[in-house]
């Protein structure tokens, strides 16, 4: 093993899974320091920055949400942009490939991979490779290939998404499902999935992986406050806020592939 030591931030979807992992990364290769191991987002962000680690090592999923770890990666670009990032999926799926990558991501691994190869494309990003075999990297040239940059207002500067959709659009990216959105919003789970079709029709897009990359952008908005979403919560339950602004961002406009 190479004697050069690389130290490593792990972002895992439970405190379990982040400790089996980073026993089994010290184990592999003693040169590989292991500084820290959060499972949720806020607490990685946090000390990522007291840390700032060679290498992060981040799941997709959280225990704050299923896509929580592109919102890490996300701000992670400008909080932390010397950070070299390494996404886990839990499946390859195009989709998820592309918006790791699109993301800001050097690297994807699958669970499914064995510990070895983990270990490679820790040593390959580190040393300023992508780590990516050449279907996923034509995932990518076809994405950026077919791009397109929706908006959330037309010409007439008038907002494409109704206030009903746009609640929707940011409970999607908290990493809610289909039914426990419909419980919060409390609708049916048939008109949920009818409110996200429309939603793609009217953004030109084509998944929630797309739809949740899409929310994350609208923090850089241009200058103004995004107007405040109230949310209904339970029975006897405070009313939340969310925030959308008018921020367009290239995604992929294809149909998803299964």
């Amino acid at each position: 093993m190479s004697t050069e030591r690389i130290s490593v931030f792990v972002a895992e979807s439970s405190v379990l899974a982040c400790q089996l992992l980073s026993d089994a990364l010290r184990r592999l290769d003693e040169s590989i320091e292991v500084l820290a191991c959060e499972s949720d987002s806020r607490g990685f962000l946090l000390r990522l920055g007291e840390s700032q680690p060679d290498v992060a090592l981040i799941s997709s999923s959280l225990c704050d949400g299923a896509m929580a770890g592109f919102k890490v990666l996300y701000e992670m670009r400008a909080t932390c942009p010397a950070v070299r990032p390494i996404v886990v999926l839990d499946t390859p799926e195009k989709d998820l490939i592309v918006a790791a990558f699109r993301t800001g991501a050097l690297g994807t691994v699958f669970r499914t991979d064995p510990i070895d190869l983990l270990h490679k494309a820790i040593r390959s990003v580190y040393a300023g490779q992508v780590w990516a075999n050449s279907r996923q990297m034509r995932y990518v040239l076809e994405a950026l290939s077919t791009s397109i940059s929706p908006c959330l207002l037309n010409a007439r500067g008038e907002n494409l998404l109704s206030q009903r959709q746009q609640q929707l659009v940011s409970l999607v990216a908290e990493g809610l499902s289909n039914r426990e959105i419909a419980l919060r919003m409390r609708l049916s789970e048939h008109t949920v999935k009818n409110y996200l079709f429309r939603i793609f029709e009217k953004l030109g897009i084509s998944n929630r992986v797309e739809l949740i990359m899409y929310s994350m952008s609208q923090r850089e908005s241009y200058g103004f406050t995004p107007p405040a979403i109230a949310t209904r919560g339970g029975t006897g339950s405070p009313q939340q806020t969310a925030t959308i602004s008018p921020f367009c961002v290239p995604l992929n406009s294809g149909p998803t592939k299964k």
